[in-house]
């Protein structure tokens, strides 16, 4: 049995808190080297594509004029293979001098006049998972240090070569030490996919505590089979996962591959739209330089990233499950609007889905719909069936909100959120949506 509570703003008190460094209000988006260009450090016959300072700066450079900026796309994030093999003689790391000859102090400064941001990848064992020196317990310190130095402003921390006491020791003492800078950073731990994303081995609380963000589960790889095993792990988990995240402090699906080689264009949709429900980090792993007009229309969808960026911070949740092969989520978002995600497994033909939104536990009212992708618009009311057709491996994506008045009310079950309930109060889509 459903139970109505308390209005959301009683729910907000619990996202409160995270890493006391204002940084990731929501979540972080931008541009991350690592699916796509792996540990490619062959310059002299893939100078192209291979990690140096010119793959950074010609993303920079797409982010900045090709619009992506604007929509919030703002971490140019550097991963593993970027330093040389050993430290200088004061023990700091330091980048590859040939890859990177003018320093990461210099990339930095070409990003920060261009309004970007740059992120960089560090390990806390004794080696990267790419065989690069590590960041053992010892050289904490001298790392964070290093990297506020050069103007980094964000942090991801891997776990390779180090054990579960290592761990538990060094992604807490990271996290002190960058705030001990002065410097604010970014600070994304990789802990929890190394512990198997889930409690007891998993504490949530500290890690919202000490973390602005964290890996849960293994590397997505280009491919539908690996962005459906990420989903399935994340909303079969949904009762713990969704109650740890909010402003500062989320869950991190990995990033997005839209623009790759692995996806169409209706398993692309899906991914972004999922990932907005998901209120995830939306850091793409793709060639800017080549993108296609297509994967562009996703990526830049400006209600999509609307709804992954809305301010309450609150995680969706998959809401119906069912036997054909049909799967709604949905998130609540500010204003007392929501997002529903309608969502086909079937690999056969587009699929014709009949429910309506009193099925979806909607209560009495008018709603105005925004089709995300498609930019249409309607009008339902609670009681109104409606059929979405949805095509195999895609998603219809809606932005639902109401002409009439309308008050947001969470409903729970056994403290749990499991989905909306509604009274009245005027809403409208938020301003820039049409």
């Amino acid at each position: 049995m459903h139970l109505g509570v308390l209005v959301f703003s009683s729910l907000l008190y619990v996202t409160t808190f995270a890493l006391d460094n204002g940084l990731m209000r929501t979540p972080p988006m931008g541009w991350l080297a690592w699916e796509r260009y792996r540990c490619d450090i062959d310059c002299d016959n893939d100078p192209k594509n291979c990690i140096r300072h010119n793959l950074f700066i010609d993303m920079a450079d797409r982010l900045f004029e090709d619009g992506w900026r604007e929509l919030g796309y703002v971490y140019v994030n550097i991963d593993d293979c970027w330093s040389s093999m050993e430290r200088d003689k004061q023990g700091r790391l330091q980048p590859d001098p040939k890859r990177f000859p003018g320093g990461i102090k210099k990339l930095a400064r070409y990003l920060h006049d261009r309004g970007l941001k740059l992120g960089i990848y560090g390990d806390m064992g004794t080696h990267t998972c790419g065989g690069y020196p590590g960041t053992p317990l010892d050289k904490i310190q001298i790392d964070a240090q290093t990297f506020a130095d050069w103007e980094v402003d964000m942090v991801k921390f891997d776990g390779c070569y180090s054990n579960a006491t290592e761990q538990e020791q060094g992604y807490p003492l990271m996290s002190k030490a960058l705030n001990a800078t002065g410097r604010p950073m970014g600070y994304s731990c990789s802990w929890p996919a190394y512990q198997g994303g889930l409690p007891p081995k998993v504490n949530y609380t500290q890690l919202g505590e000490i973390c602005n963000l964290w890996r849960n589960y293994g590397d997505i790889q280009d491919s539908w089979g690996s962005v459906l095993n990420i989903v399935d792990w994340f909303f079969e988990n949904q009762d713990i996962l969704a109650s740890v995240a909010g402003p500062g402090k989320w869950n991190d699906p990995d990033m997005l591959v839209i623009g790759d080689f692995g996806l169409s264009m209706d398993q692309s949709r899906t991914q972004m739209a999922l990932w907005a429900i998901m209120a995830a980090p939306l850091f793409m792993s793709n060639d800017l330089r080549t993108l296609s007009s297509g994967a562009r229309f996703i990526l830049q969808n400006k209600v999509a990233i609307g709804i992954n960026q809305d301010a309450l911070g609150i995680q969706g949740r998959r809401i119906v499950k069912e036997k054909s092969g049909i799967e709604v989520f949905w998130r609540p978002l500010s204003n007392n609007a929501s997002a529903l995600v309608f969502f086909s497994r079937r690999n056969d033909m587009p699929y014709r889905y009949k429910t309506s939104l009193h099925q979806l536990k909607y209560t009495t009212g008018s709603y105005k719909i925004y089709d995300v992708f498609t930019e249409k618009t309607a009008t339902l009311k609670d009681s109104t069936d409606f059929v979405v057709s949805v095509n195999p491996t895609g998603v219809v994506m809606w932005y639902v909100s109401a002409p009439g008045k309308l008050g947001l009310r969470q409903f729970y079950s056994g403290g749990k959120l499991i989905g909306p309930a509604y009274d009245a109060e005027e809403n409208a889509l938020p301003h820039g949506f049409l």
